[in-house]
């Protein structure tokens, strides 16, 4: 009787053993497949890298801009930053390289206050870098340049309002002769006040709109 007790106990154990191996094994290839499908998962989720392209936009392409920054003929000075940003975006073979508002800084490059008896004011400035898509490039363009208009046709009227003025409180005081001595004493005065006074200044603020082209190609990369 004890002999088969034992047999049987024998034949219990084993097949538990057997069993919890081949439980193990399972649960061992479950976990593998899993891990494999999880990581070609990530790598199906991981986003592709985009993929960029150069383009060169030509010399002599306007660039039709808006000042960012003021200048001026009685404030600004030479080597003084000046921004500005597109107003109208590039195209080149009718796909669009840089859009409006795209970044430029430049340095103001002359200027020159009005004279007091000549000389019009001048402000002048170009453009070096550009900046797109996180990337700075140089560019070369013309110079912009901006001059007073003449006062000349203003400055007769001064002398000849004055020489006026002083006629009329001659010939009042005495006669004729007294009418050409007012007259000269007044054309004085009123030479006296274009002296004194300087001529127009060039102001621009921000939000002028402002155009230059570029004196040597640019090659910008964009995303295919």
């Amino acid at each position: 009787m004890s002999k088969w007790l034992c047999a049987l106990t024998l034949a219990g154990f084993c097949a538990a053993c057997g069993g919890s191996t081949t439980d193990q094994s399972a649960t061992g290839a479950t976990t593998e497949e899993s891990t494999s499908t999880a990581t070609a998962a990530e790598k199906d989720e991981k986003p592709a890298l985009p993929e960029y392209r150069e383009v060169t936009i030509p010399a002599g392409t306007t660039l039709r801009l808006n000042l960012q920054s003021a200048v001026s003929s009685d404030a600004s000075q030479v080597e003084d930053t000046v921004r500005a940003t597109l107003r109208q975006a590039i195209t080149v073979e009718g796909q669009t390289v840089l859009p409006s508002g795209t970044e430029l800084v430049g340095t103001v490059t002359d200027v020159e206050r009005s004279g007091r008896v000549k000389g019009r004011a001048r402000i002048a400035y170009r453009f070096n870098s550009l900046r797109y898509d996180s990337e700075r490039y140089p560019i070369m363009t013309a110079q912009i340049s901006h001059q007073a208009q003449a006062t000349k046709r203003k400055d007769a009227t001064k002398i000849g309002v004055g020489a006026g003025v002083g006629a009329a409180v001659g010939a009042l005081l005495g006669g004729g002769s007294g009418a050409a001595k007012g007259a000269a004493i007044g054309g004085a005065a009123g030479t006296g006040a274009v002296l004194a006074t300087r001529g127009d200044e060039v102001r621009l603020g921000p939000g002028a709109d402002v155009n230059t082209r570029l004196t040597a190609p640019l090659v910008v990369r964009v995303k295919s």
